[in-house]
C-alpha cells in the first residue's frame, strides 16, 4: 500500500509560533534602528528554528502486511525489552523511540483499529531518553486493537524540555495506519507496546522515521 500523506507540510500545532515570531521580527524590524535590530533578529531565528520544528514532511506508507506495525516516531530507538505492558496488564515487548528536537514530532499510528480507551496521566518532566521517563513523566497513552483483535499500546511521553502533550482521537474513534494522531513539543519519546511473540523490524540505536517504515510484525493469531 502506497499513499501520499495527506496533511500540510506544516504541523498546524505551529501556526500559532511561526505567525507570532514573523510578526514580532517584521515589527521589531520597522521600528527599531541601530543594534535595537538584535531582537528583530533573534524572533527571525525562532521563526526558522520553528520551521524546522513544525515541520510535516508527506511520506508515501511503505509496503505494509496485515500484521505491519508502522513507525509512530522519528528519532533513534533506545529500548527494545520484554516488559508487563501497564496499561493492558499483560506481558508485552516495548520499543521506545526517542526524539530530540531537531526530529520531525509529528506522530502516526502504528496499526489500524479502533481506540478502545485513552489515558492522561500528569506527571514530571525528565530526560525523555531515561528509562523512568515512561512511567513517571507526562504522559498519554492510547489503547489500540487491531481489526483481528490484536492489542496494541502507543503512549507520548513528555521530556525534559516538551510540555505540550497533543492528541487528535478519542475514545471509540477508528484510525487508520499512518493517520497523523498527535504532536509534542519540544523534544519527547514514544512507546509501543506490543504481543511478546511480535518480530521486531528495528535495532537498538537505528534512528527510524515516522510513516515511512515498518517498526515491527505481528504475530499471525490462530483461527
Amino acid at each position: 500500500m502506497k499513499t501520499d500523506y495527506p496533511y500540510p507540510i506544516l504541523a498546524r500545532e505551529g501556526w500559532p509560533f511561526l505567525l507570532m515570531f514573523l510578526g514580532l521580527a517584521i515589527v521589531l524590524q520597522i521600528f527599531l534602528t541601530g543594534w535595537w535590530l538584535v531582537f528583530s533578529a533573534f524572533f527571525y531565528l525562532l521563526f526558522l528554528f520553528s520551521l524546522q520544528f513544525f515541520r510535516d514532511p508527506r511520506r508515501p506508507l511503505p509496503d505494509l502486511s496485515p500484521q505491519s506495525v508502522l513507525c509512530p516516531a522519528d528519532g533513534r530507538v533506545i529500548a527494545i525489552e520484554q516488559v508487563e505492558d501497564p496499561y493492558l496488564s499483560r506481558a508485552a515487548i516495548k520499543i521506545s523511540i526517542f526524539m530530540n528536537i531537531f526530529d520531525v514530532h509529528v506522530n502516526r499510528m502504528p496499526v489500524s483499529g479502533v481506540v478502545h480507551n485513552v489515558w492522561y496521566f500528569p506527571g514530571r518532566f525528565f530526560n525523555a531518553a531515561l528509562d523512568k521517563a515512561s512511567l513517571e513523566n507526562e504522559r498519554n497513552a492510547l489503547w489500540i486493537q487491531t481489526p483481528d483483535g490484536q492489542d496494541v499500546t502507543v503512549v507520548q511521553v513528555a521530556g525534559l524540555v516538551a510540555r505540550r502533550i497533543v492528541c487528535h482521537v478519542q475514545k471509540e474513534n477508528s484510525v487508520v495506519i499512518g493517520q497523523r494522531f498527535g504532536f509534542i513539543r519540544f523534544g519527547s519519546r514514544v512507546d509501543t507496546y506490543l504481543p511478546p511473540d511480535t518480530q521486531v523490524q528495528v535495532r537498538i540505536g537505528e534512528r527510524v522515521r515516522a510513516g515511512a517504515q515498518c517498526l515491527a510484525t505481528l504475530p499471525v493469531l490462530a483461527p
